[in-house]
């Protein structure tokens, strides 16, 4: 019996940190996939990017949904997530798999600006909070995942 592959969209995301030690989420906006919960910056990889250094995609990422706001990462991908998106989210009227890459970095300067992707951010203390209530799915996955190796 042949075994059928599933295929995965990639998505960048950064656990950005600022000076106090809490991340950067944004709200995310109503009748999505992730309503009601938050999200961190970052997103897919375009079909242009193949031979584009993941940092420099995750630049392109955060100019688009936070603005210029300079910051470092790591290199290393620091966690891994699962999301769904179902079919009535997506442009084509499918399900589509997505398997999210965390990264680290700290928040240096800069005006937090959020596109329309979004509906609000804010700073959290990921220790002092209960991540349910904030996370779901591929991004609740993939912070209980870093927070095991920090």
């Amino acid at each position: 019996m042949q075994l059928e592959r599933d295929f995965y969209q990639i998505s960048l995301k950064l656990i950005l940190k600022n000076k106090q030690g809490e991340t950067l989420v944004l709200k995310a906006v109503e009748n999505g996939s992730y309503e009601g919960f938050y999200d961190l910056p970052g997103g897919r990889i375009n079909v242009d990017e193949f031979e584009i250094d993941f940092l420099e995609i995750l630049k392109r990422e955060l100019r688009e949904e936070i603005g210029k706001v300079t910051f470092s990462a790591d290199t290393k991908p620091v966690a891994l997530g699962r999301h769904l998106i179902p079919a009535q989210f997506s442009d084509e009227k499918k399900d589509k798999h997505v398997l999210y890459v965390f990264f680290e970095g700290q928040y240096i300067e800069g005006e937090v600006k959020i596109s329309e992707e979004h509906a609000a951010f804010q700073w959290l203390d990921l220790d002092k909070i209960e991540l349910e209530e904030y996370f779901s799915s591929g991004i609740l996955e993939g912070i209980k995942m870093y927070l095991k190796l920090v």
